[in-house]
């Protein structure tokens, strides 16, 4: 009974899971790239020229991060999912009076993709206990 039980409980570490919460660090740091080469929209937000430094740098974190996920270790996923978490909480802290930007391209397509990723990290996070 114990044999059956040990390589289900490894199946978050070693399986499909850490993969995926990598696939949605990708896509978040490419949701990053295409608003900063001007792809997806922002709704009502003006950025001053120059500015795309700050997004760049964004995707480039998220890209590192889905690369250091596949490395399984539960202090990294406990630290990208409290990062990411005060990611999405201060961009909705900082728009949530203006909707336009919340539902632009650029704000729908990065935010799913980080909600994404937050669901698998509290998954592994979790399962790994």
């Amino acid at each position: 009974m114990i044999a059956a039980i040990g390589p289900h409980r490894r199946s978050a570490q070693t399986g499909a899971i850490p993969r995926l919460a990598a696939l949605f660090a990708w896509l978040t740091a490419a949701g990053y790239l295409l608003l900063a080469a001007g792809w997806l929209g922002t709704g009502g937000y003006q950025s001053e020229p120059g500015s795309e430094g700050i997004v760049i740098a964004a995707a480039v974190v998220y890209a590192l991060g889905g690369a250091l996920m596949l490395l399984r270790r539960r202090w990294l996923w406990v630290t990208g999912a409290t990062f990411n978490a005060l990611v999405m909480l201060m961009f909705f802290a900082a728009y949530a009076s203006d909707p336009s930007v919340l539902l632009s391209s650029g704000g729908l397509v990065t935010k799913a993709a980080q909600l994404a990723l937050q669901v698998t990290l509290l998954v592994l996070i979790v399962r790994r206990r």
